[in-house]
């Protein structure tokens, strides 16, 4: 089971969103600029994002997207869903029908009951994450970044180790 582009694009745009979007709309112009996604890639998401109602577009100059909702209030299982990413590690695809595509006479493999736990505990997971907790976290790296900049050691002194990950 892996995530595709599809969700770890739309979860990074999310964040680089919610970090901007106190100067109002963030255009996605700007967020495939700084975050290296293609811009018809970026407008494709947004449709979805927009139709679940996880962002809102502002038309004309100085338009752009902004969230329809606080970030503590929208979560990685809603961004990844909103794009249609399934969030399934079953060979069936949910369908019990593991052994065959016809579901009335294929069978549930022999591991079925884990890869369908294993799901419910991935979007359990991923409910929990909220999009604050994300922009928190890359506030706390960038911060830690400036910091190290700040105390770059000289030649005589001893580095000072920061917890950067």
């Amino acid at each position: 089971m892996r995530l595709t582009t599809k969700g770890r694009f739309a979860v990074t745009a999310m964040i680089d969103l919610a970090l901007r979007q106190g100067n109002g709309p963030v255009t996605l112009s700007g967020i495939s600029q700084r975050q290296a996604i293609s811009l018809s890639y970026l407008e494709q998401l947004f449709g979805k994002l927009r139709r679940h109602e996880i962002v809102e577009s502002v038309r004309g100059p100085g338009g752009g997207y902004s969230l329809a909702r606080s970030a503590d209030k929208v979560t990685v299982a809603d961004i990844i869903i909103a794009v249609d990413e399934p969030i399934d590690a079953t060979q069936c695809g949910g369908k019990e029908n593991c052994h065959g595509a016809d579901a009335a006479s294929g069978t549930r493999c022999m591991t079925h009951e884990l890869w369908a736990t294993l799901n419910a505990k991935m979007v359990d997971f991923l409910d929990s994450v909220t999009l604050q907790d994300l922009v928190d976290q890359q506030k706390q790296k960038e911060q830690n970044v400036v910091v190290m900049h700040r105390h770059a050691p000289s030649e005589n002194t001893e580095a000072k180790h920061i917890g950067v990950n």
